[in-house]
This record gives structure tokens, sequence and C-alpha cells, in this order.
């Protein structure tokens, strides 16, 4: 309607409940759905169609690099969603958002900068890690 595609309902198969601390890296496929903790980062094939939501209780203390971002909870760390990132009204980000389409709710909170990266561009945490490689291989 009013010329907006149709968002696509992804299947949750990946879910860490309220009560799950988990530490270490989370990569997934499908559907996931944060409602606890994750002290690391969040990521799923930039290729893919890939969805994260974080719930108002969940949180990210790590980066998150997701195609399809739907956040209402906390992300410490920057958040890569080569497709398209929803903030809701409590979402919180201490880090900066990389998005090629961006829905943001009033009250919602970046503590970063917003980097809009058109759709076909190379994901920038994937030019950062090539860069961070060349470097170290100079230093060799």
């Amino acid at each position: 309607m009013f010329g907006r595609k149709q968002r696509r309902h992804t299947v949750v198969e990946t879910l860490v409940g309220s009560n799950t601390r988990i530490s270490g890296d989370l990569h997934f496929t499908g559907g996931c759905h944060i409602d606890g903790a994750v002290n690391g980062s969040v990521s799923a094939d930039p290729e893919s169609h890939a969805a994260l939501s974080i719930s108002e209780d969940g949180q990210v203390d790590g980066g998150v690099s997701v195609p399809y971002v739907v956040l209402n909870g906390i992300v410490r760390g920057d958040v890569y969603a080569n497709q398209r990132v929803e903030l809701g009204a409590t979402a919180r980000v201490i880090g900066n958002v990389y998005y090629n389409l961006i829905e943001m709710a009033i009250g919602a909170e970046i503590n970063g900068k917003l980097v809009h990266q058109p759709e076909g561009q190379v994901p920038l945490l994937e030019q950062t890690e090539k860069i961070d490689q060349v470097a170290v291989a100079a230093e060799s």
C-alpha cells in the first residue's frame, strides 16, 4: 500500500531467551530473536535474507552484521544492515549504524554515526577487514 514493499516474515529459528546469556559470537541463518544477552558479535550471511530482532529486554555487547535488523533493545557496537534496519522507540545503539534503508521511531537513540550504504555496495565491515589484512601483511 502507498508504494511500500511487503515486509518479509522470516521464521525465527534461533531464540535467545530472557534468562539466557551467551559469551561468544553468534552466527545464524534464517531468523533470530534475542530476549537475553549476547556478549560477542551477532552475524548472518550478508547475501541471505536473514533477520535479527532484539526485544526491549535484549542486548548485544558487540557488533551486529545482519541484512535485516529490528531493534528495540540495546546494542553496544556497530550495526551493519545491508538491507534494512528498523529502530523502535526503545532502541539504543552505542556505536555507528551502517544501513541501506532505515526506519526510526521517535525515542530511538544512536550514540554514533548514521552511514548510508546503497544496495550493492560492499558492506563496510568487509572493507574494514580487508584494509586491516592489508595493513598486517604490509607490516610483516
